[in-house]
């Protein structure tokens, strides 16, 4: 793919640089829209204005949506008014909201005076929504249908108005505005009469969601029951519009993304890696970076207040690292599984005894396993290889003592933390791999130090 790419890059620097503009265009219309929008982000400002401007005006707009929003608000400064509102008439209304969200007050103010005012109430509409909720996400274009309309009346208005809809595979019955029922396109091309009424035809078990529910519960919808499209309604039970698959798509990647960074100790960012200056990095991350620097002051302290028994025996000290990681390897995997779940809806708050009950014993197996390897590493490489006198069976013990009561303290962390986040009403993802390191760190030395204390008679 990627040697694709290059070939066709340098076959397109060709054209341009022989002025045929007409050739570019035609093999760019034969691309998909997010192809043609990525092509374009490559070339400088006046080609890729130029070409885009040649582009049909369905495939530029579809095009328009899919590119960075600085790359958007360059084009939308060299377009003249007509050029915009041509663009616009083309976009669906939520890509068009999605579009004025990311662009400076002097170009949302142009967006919205080359639009007509039903799209700019539309807009208006979908913006005053919270942000990450159903209404934001959502687009007012979808095929409503009357009560007592026939099969053959409900094809015809598909024909006449399906094109401008952001999916017509899915109808929604409706009665002053109040959502009814549903059925596909498939019902009404298998009714077995034009004049059968849709009253017969559609189910009335309509799941939809409220323009306020959370983006990442209306995704998990799409996931859980295989939705084209999910109707929203507002709190008067009234339909507002619809979210499509491809919107629901988006928000997955985009909660994914953010989870992962949140996991990584990071602030999220809404701009692709290299689009994103290395100042803007480092913002993101150096809020996290420091609260784990302050916070790891705690494991300096604890090694400090056992001074005096580590100088008795020095080679406690060789196995701290090796303790310290497994303790928060041991959390970040209880904690990457749980969060997962939680994001999931596999698992809620009612089921922490279940899952400490599972980590436990899961931490049992994992400690006997580890320290039974751990002992043998003691005993035959520090001992016998490399001839330390003073790694004794009484260390080694210790040691794997320590190692099964620190995944066993570990594992009860990393799941308890992000299900007590849930419950708080925070993203589970904040409990992020780095803090439960952190913690798992202390709780080890403690752990360790304790049990040498009382087993060496330090």
């Amino acid at each position: 793919m990627a040697d694709f790419n290059a070939t066709f890059q340098k076959t397109l620097d060709i054209l341009l640089e022989e002025k045929k503009y007409s050739s570019a265009k035609d093999i760019l219309s034969t691309m998909a829209p997010e192809d043609v929008a990525a092509v374009l982000q490559e070339l400088d400002e006046k080609p890729a204005a130029l070409l885009f401007r040649l582009l049909p005006k369905k495939i530029a707009a579809e095009a328009f949506v899919e590119m960075e929003s600085d790359f958007q608000e360059e084009l939308i400064k060299g377009f003249s008014d007509k050029e915009l509102t041509a663009i616009l008439d083309e976009m669906y209304v939520n890509d068009a909201a999605d579009i004025v969200e990311e662009m400076p007050a002097n170009v949302v103010n142009r967006i919205l005076s080359n639009v007509n005012a039903e799209t700019r109430t539309a807009i208006n509409q979908i913006l005053q929504y919270p942000e990450n909720s159903a209404g934001s996400i959502m687009t007012t274009e979808y095929v409503s249908l009357r009560l007592g309309t026939t099969v053959g009346q409900a094809i015809n208005q598909i024909r006449r108005k399906g094109s401008d809809k952001k999916s017509f595979y899915t109808c929604y019955v409706t009665q002053n505005r109040k959502l009814l029922g549903r059925l596909s396109v498939k019902d009404l091309l298998l009714a077995k009469d034009d004049d059968l009424l849709i009253d017969d035809l559609m189910k009335t078990n309509v799941i939809s969601v409220n323009t306020h529910t959370d983006q990442e519960e209306v995704a998990q919808m799409f996931s859980k029951y295989n939705f084209m499209a999910l109707p929203v309604v507002d709190k008067e039970q009234n339909m507002v519009g619809i979210i499509s698959f491809d919107d629901a798509i988006d928000v997955m990647e985009d909660e994914t993304t953010e989870d992962i960074e949140i996991m990584a100790g990071m602030t999220p960012s809404d701009k692709t890696y290299l689009r994103t200056s290395a100042f803007s990095l480092f913002k993101h991350r150096i809020g996290w970076l420091l609260f784990l620097m302050v916070s790891a002051t705690f494991t300096g302290m604890i090694i400090t207040n056992f001074e005096s028994a580590l100088s008795q025996l020095v080679v406690l000290t060789a196995f701290i690292p090796m303790l310290m990681d497994t303790g928060g390897n041991s959390g970040s995997q209880s904690s990457v599984t749980i969060i997962r779940s939680l994001s999931l809806g596999e698992l809620g708050f009612p089921d922490i005894g279940i899952i400490i009950w599972k980590e436990i014993r899961t931490a049992v197996l994992c400690g006997i396993a580890l320290s039974a390897v751990c002992f043998a590493k003691v005993m035959l490489v520090d001992r016998l290889l490399l001839g330390n006198t003073d790694v004794s069976a009484m260390v080694a013990l210790v040691v794997c003592l320590t190692m099964t009561v620190t995944v066993l303290v570990a594992k009860v962390v990393g799941c308890t933390l992000p299900l007590f986040a849930k419950k708080l009403g925070f993203d589970p993802a904040v409990m992020a791999s780095p803090l439960i390191t952190t913690i798992a760190d202390t709780l080890s030395l403690l752990v360790y130090f304790g049990i040498a204390k009382f087993f060496l008679h330090l």
